[in-house]
């Protein structure tokens, strides 16, 4: 191995994780082979040359994000994170079988709650989550599917056993990354791309354009589908320009639609058109005037009723976010049981319930060795990691905890898996999670092969938010037969076609709303 791995094995055996690439002993593991020979023949300006290649490439291309009020190309390293078919066919079906549970509860908690009252879930927790929304209680979304798109963030434990860290069903984002991930990394580091037979990823708009479109109000032939932005302000605008684009759908803001008798319209340059599908990219909280906060301006008045009547589909469903409440998501094994009948494939990280005594009162006496998290956090925002807290932290999450127990869930420190990553002059273990995910039509989950590896650029943290100064990995998943699609040569940029019907609206600065980074 060259000396860009040099004391690497030192590194790896601190922080005591599941290295992905080498093995003690600092062996390249089976699938990362080809990618060891080819690092072992570059040089740090090679290396360092390549990355600031695809660093340009992002930023020309408007892949960036908000960081400290700074925009920057979101950070790829060259070394890919790899997953064996064998270890990719349980994370699929694991993933698969939590989003269907997961659909199961909602449509139950937004129905006759039979989930309660079998005594699997209290009621109370589930009329005290912040997104659980009144609402949209008693009826069936059009299209009967209300997780159309779902992110599920996996991380594997120090004994290399994967886990479900978290679920993201209201609006999960970062399936830009993966799609721009892949473009970069087939010449950052061709030597090995050319080398391992990796499923694509380019699948996703085709499989997401189909999912929307089938699951359009009943009658509706060939439905008009939309995707729904804030605007040019939020944080996760280019996903939601380029994911418009690959879909060959048009991109509007709340100002664009009009509801009318319980249907949709969009103003366009040819007059009124109307819209049965609806991939909102907005939190439920500002999408509707009329039902939520009366002061925002990026929905549109009258969508929840639209969507009540059976006159638009919105995906993902209005409500959906009780699903992502940290204490529901303790909960989800028991959930799997109950609706499907079946041991849960992808265990949970192991949680403790703050508004039960026993576990409150264990975790306030051990505050410095655990992780405590709001149940309604995202982006990382809000996570206290025991062991990195001062004194003074520490006291003032025990008073939060006691003033709000139900805020509040609480996990051992668990040392996510690492994978090389470069950092000055060398590579070092960075900590990695990886969200994959699925596309729900309502008859079939599909999970794209993949997904979006985040890495902690900083030695030693567990944290991987980009909002948070984190960067990302491209996912190779590797096929397990030649008849399995995979990736063959570096594809032609992505164009995204302009946008021309929509009627022209100035975008506001006081419209500004960062997307959920959940």
């Amino acid at each position: 191995m060259s000396d860009l791995f040099q004391d690497y094995s030192e590194a790896a055996g601190r922080t005591g994780a599941y290295d992905e690439m080498f093995a003690p002993g600092q062996e390249a593991r089976g699938s990362y082979v080809e990618v060891a020979d080819a690092l072992r023949k570059l040089s740090l300006a090679d290396v360092s040359a390549r990355a600031d290649s695809m660093a340009r490439t992002f930023l020309d291309r408007g892949v960036t994000f908000d960081f400290a009020g700074e925009e920057r190309p979101f950070p790829l390293d060259i070394v890919p994170r790899i997953i064996p078919a064998d270890e990719w066919t349980v994370l699929e079906k694991g993933v698969a079988q939590r989003v269907r549970a997961l659909e199961a509860f909602l449509n139950d908690v937004y129905d006759k709650m039979n989930v309660v009252a079998d005594g699997v879930i209290p009621r109370q927790l589930v009329t005290t989550s912040a997104h659980f929304h009144r609402q949209v209680h008693g009826f069936e979304p059009a299209g009967g599917v209300r997780v159309h798109i779902s992110g599920i963030d996996v991380v594997r434990d120090a004994a290399g056993t994967f886990r479900v860290l978290e679920d993201n069903v209201r609006v999960p984002s970062g399936v830009s990354y993966v799609l721009e991930n892949r473009r970069a990394m087939a010449k950052g580091l061709p030597e090995a791309f050319g080398q391992q037979l990796i499923r694509p990823v380019e699948e996703y708009p085709r499989r997401l354009l189909s999912a929307l479109r089938k699951t359009a109000p009943a009658g509706v032939d060939d439905p008009t589908v939309v995707v729904l932005t804030p605007g040019v302000f939020n944080s996760a605008y280019f996903e939601h320009t380029l994911l418009a684009g690959l879909m060959g759908v048009e991109l509007v803001e709340g100002r664009d639609l009009i509801c009318r008798g319980n249907r949709v319209y969009m103003r366009t340059t040819a007059g009124e058109q109307r819209v049965d599908v609806i991939y909102k990219r907005i939190d439920d909280e500002f999408l509707d005037p009329l039902q939520f906060r009366s002061d925002s301006m990026l929905g549109c008045p009258g969508l929840v009723n639209a969507a009540r009547a059976g006159g638009v589909t919105i995906a993902n469903a209005v409500g959906n976010g009780v699903a992502d409440d940290k204490l529901v998501y303790s909960y989800v094994p028991d959930l799997i049981r109950y609706y499907l009948s079946e041991e849960p494939i992808i265990a949970n990280v192991d949680t403790y319930r703050l508004e039960e005594k026993e576990a409150r009162e264990y975790v306030l006496d051990n505050l410095a060795e655990l992780v405590v998290k709001p149940v309604d956090g995202s982006g990382g925002k809000g996570l206290v990691i025991g062991p990195d807290a001062s004194k003074d932290e520490l006291e003032a999450l025990r008073h939060r905890v006691i003033a709000d127990p139900r805020g509040w869930i609480a996990q051992p420190v668990l040392q996510l898996s690492t994978v090389p990553t470069l950092g000055g002059d060398k590579f070092g273990p960075r900590h990695v999670d990886l969200r994959p995910f699925a596309v729900n039509d309502g008859d079939d989950v599909w999970v794209l092969p993949g997904g979006l590896t985040r890495v902690a650029l900083k030695e030693g943290s567990l944290i991987v938010n980009s909002s948070q100064g984190g960067g990302s990995k491209d996912t190779w998943v590797l096929a397990g037969s030649p008849q399995v699609p995979v990736e063959t040569v570096p594809r032609p940029t992505i164009s995204i076609r302009e946008r021309v019907s929509v009627w022209p609206v100035e975008s506001n600065w006081r419209d500004r709303q960062p997307e959920q980074q959940q």
